[in-house]
């Protein structure tokens, strides 16, 4: 097997000789190698060249045509509902009038619609971003979680939520109830699937988190993960064809190893072990949004090792994200790879919000970024490990975005530059303007996890 990575005028060959090479850098929490193992990292890169946009500019560019006529759409029927209220005379103005409001282009997609429940495969249309193509487990049943214990890890429960994501083929998982669980080693999610927390209260909480590894298409939607530890590793299932062997874990919330076309949506995040939400070792088409982060050190980890030249190809949206009270690094921080940071709400870091090394690019768009009262962090950006003659290099650019109390974002690179040099290039004209960094508060307004109901708008 070999496969082709042109970046920057130069072509990567990487075959099975290459695997031979990556794998002793990252085991990722694998602790035997067999048959199943390889296969699955094979196809991984293999998933990883397929899904990566040589075009990023049409994605940028299709990401903010859609918020802005979604926002436009938002203020038309906004306007036209004042001006039929004013005309009413004598009567009170209503609190709420009924009518959903929602300003982002994917919450607009699916939020309005008072039959959401009879109607939850339509969230799979709605993604936006990299991961614009995943659909998760839209092609498969619905599958109904009704018990919360996670007490048999080689063989789980029908019912349970480790059953669910480690069966063969698409499902849509929801859930019975609010529950609480508490997983007693990491969650190995297969490819296919959407775990969707919509109409109950999920919390993951006070266990392991999440692993995606060397999967593809998987959708993560509106569950809380809370207080995650790292989980002590051992003999579980990982598919409904394999029982392996794992070392510890990390204690990162969500761990991405070798996934593609991933959407992790309407989640609310507080206190991991180690990282909220990691994307290494070939993660591409990825996008995070809607999602609310607070009291942590080391939000976001995309790329984990300098020598993972793997991570060229991973391209992330960040975007409608609330990052909130009591964070302080990582939001994220990236080595290699294109990011597109939009229309997220930065109001708080104690150290940076965005850095990085191994020369990403780095695209902020309309964000908002309210430095901390700190002197000495008022700079939003950091370049890690690298000294000012090879960093200016590097292509780090802001367009629309609010600075408030200070904060700045320090750019570099060649503005408006699109040519195989430099090596991670950035569009040479945002054709689509992104909407500014003013008005994230409406962007952002319903970030986290939501109270959705049956019956009733989300």
């Amino acid at each position: 097997m070999a496969a082709f990575l042109k970046l920057g005028g130069y072509v990567f060959v990487f075959s099975l000789s290459f695997l031979a090479t990556w794998a002793p850098q990252s085991r990722a929490n694998v602790d035997i190698y067999d048959k199943y193992w390889t296969q699955r990292r094979e196809d991984s890169l293999k998933q990883t060249m397929a899904s990566y946009d040589p075009n990023p500019l049409n994605v940028t560019d299709n990401f903010n045509h859609h918020v802005s006529l979604a926002v436009d759409a938002t203020e038309s029927t906004n306007a036209t509902r004042r001006e039929l209220l004013q005309v009413k005379s004598g009567r009170k103005n209503q609190k709420h009038s009924g009518k959903c409001v929602a300003y982002n282009p994917i919450d607009k997609c699916w939020r309005c619609d008072n039959n959401w429940e009879k109607n939850r495969k339509k969230l799979a249309d709605c993604v936006l971003g990299f991961g614009r193509r995943t659909t998760g487990g839209k092609d498969g049943p619905i599958y109904v979680v009704n018990d919360a214990s996670d007490d048999d890890l080689v063989n789980p429960k029908p019912g349970t939520l480790r059953y669910a994501v480690t069966r063969t083929g698409p499902l849509w998982i929801i859930f019975a109830r609010s529950m609480v669980i508490k997983l007693q080693q990491e969650l190995m999610i297969t490819s296919d699937k959407t775990i969707d927390g919509r109409g109950a209260k999920v919390y993951i909480m006070e266990g392991a988190g999440l692993t995606l590894q060397y999967v593809n298409n998987v959708i993560i939607h509106n569950i809380y993960i809370r207080h995650i530890i790292p989980g002590n590793g051992g003999l579980l299932r990982d598919s409904e064809q394999h029982i392996g062997l794992r070392t510890k874990s990390d204690g990162d919330g969500i761990s991405l190893f070798g996934a593609t076309n991933v959407w992790i949506d309407h989640v609310s995040m507080t206190k991991c072990a180690d990282g909220m939400i990691d994307a290494i070792d070939g993660s591409t088409a990825v996008t995070i949004s809607n999602s609310h982060f607070t009291d942590h050190q080391e939000v976001m980890l995309f790329g984990a090792n300098d020598k993972h030249v793997i991570d060229k190809k991973m391209q992330i949206t960040v975007a409608f994200n609330h990052f909130g009270k009591r964070l302080q690094q990582r939001m994220p921080r990236c080595r290699f790879g294109l990011i597109h940071v939009v229309n997220n709400d930065y109001t708080h870091w104690e150290m940076y919000a965005i850095g990085g090394n191994m020369n990403p690019t780095i695209i902020s768009q309309g964000n908002r970024f309210i430095a901390p009262p700190n002197e000495e962090a008022k700079q939003i950006t950091k370049r890690e490990y690298t000294p000012y003659a090879d960093w200016k290099s590097w292509n780090w650019q802001s367009e629309g975005d609010y600075f408030i109390n200070g904060a700045y974002f320090v750019e570099s690179g060649k503005p408006n530059a699109w040519s195989p040099k430099p090596k991670n290039p950035i569009p040479n004209k945002f054709a689509i303007r992104p909407k500014p960094g003013t008005m994230v508060r409406k962007l952002t307004m319903d970030a986290g996890a939501l109270g959705c109901k049956p019956g009733q708008e989300c």
